[in-house]
């Protein structure tokens, strides 16, 4: 049973809170984001769900009231991802991850597309967000992150994913974009894949925007405790 005394303080939280459904089934996808909808503002669709099911992913998750986070890290030639983020702006979308990687004209495509494509559909424009590097290499050279950020700032995106310890060069090199955060583990958590970790409450005062949290939560025995716990940590 949900602690009523939780519930109440979930709003603050649960504005800088990304549920990550990285699931191959709708069915599952639709009872964790139903149980966790009041600890969660914004829902992510990663390769694997979208993979198996699609755009149906995307409308199912913004009927439930939450903002759909699309994390396919786009990386092709301009004229495909312009394509590519003009479909995916029209399905209702709330944010759409290109891949730093491919440099100022791809991304400036990827972010001219996704604007097109939701006004093309009467829905607000979408925040393309700029992946600098993958929160499970520990070993990118120092350098690459800066230099994604400004390729990020110049093509016009709207916001970085970083790990929580790249926070500070995102915030030095270019204040203004939105900075969204995985790799999050609360305290005593297994890591899994990610090398390159933080608490929730160490990103957000390192400056995070948003926090992306799966599997501390969607594969706890009890997921909305474990929702509860996270919340209750960052109020």
């Amino acid at each position: 049973m949900t602690d009523p005394s939780t519930a109440a303080s979930a709003p603050s939280a649960r504005e800088h809170l990304a549920l990550a459904l990285d699931v191959d089934d709708l069915v599952p996808a639709m009872r964790l984001g139903r149980q966790l909808q009041p600890y969660f503002r914004v829902a992510k669709v990663g390769l694997e769900l979208y993979s198996a099911v699609g755009p149906d992913a995307i409308g199912a998750l913004t009927d439930l009231g939450y903002d759909v986070f699309l994390d396919l890290k786009l990386h092709d030639i301009p004229t495909t991802v312009e394509k590519t983020a003009r479909v995916l702006g029209s399905l209702g979308v709330s944010y759409l991850t290109l891949h730093a990687h491919g440099g100022v004209p791809m991304l400036r495509a990827g972010v001219t597309g996704l604007a097109e494509g939701a006004a093309n559909a009467g829905l607000a424009t979408p925040m393309a967000l700029a992946v600098t590097v993958l929160t499970s290499d520990a070993d990118a050279p120092a350098h690459i992150v800066p230099k994604r950020v400004m390729v990020a700032a110049e093509a016009g995106c709207g916001g970085i994913v970083c790990a929580a310890s790249d926070l500070h060069d995102v915030h030095e090199y270019a204040p203004r974009l939105q900075r969204v955060v995985p790799g999050i583990r609360p305290a005593g958590a297994d890591a899994n894949d990610q090398a390159r970790t933080a608490t929730p409450r160490e990103a957000l005062d390192a400056g995070a925007d948003l926090l992306v949290i799966g599997r501390p939560v969607t594969l706890a025995d009890d997921p909305v405790a474990a929702a509860q716990a996270l919340v209750a940590d960052l109020d």
